[in-house]
């Protein structure tokens, strides 16, 4: 059961991280349909990639354990 419990936190903390992909790339394309600038583009993709960075961080701590 303690396994099943930590699986369930570690698959929780994956999905913060991906839901922010998911969120950040719909306002990316909001972005570019009204001409964003590209400083506003960029500070959105430097967001998607961070949160990447942090589920790729959880995926391999669940690999480790």
């Amino acid at each position: 059961m303690q396994d099943k419990a930590k699986l369930d936190a570690i698959v929780h903390d994956a999905r913060k991280p991906l839901n922010h992909i998911s969120m950040n790339a719909e306002l990316l394309k909001i972005m570019v349909d009204k001409s964003a600038s590209p400083e506003e583009v960029k500070k959105i993709a430097d967001q998607i990639i961070l949160a990447a960075k942090e589920c790729s961080a959880t995926i391999q701590q669940m690999t480790q354990q």
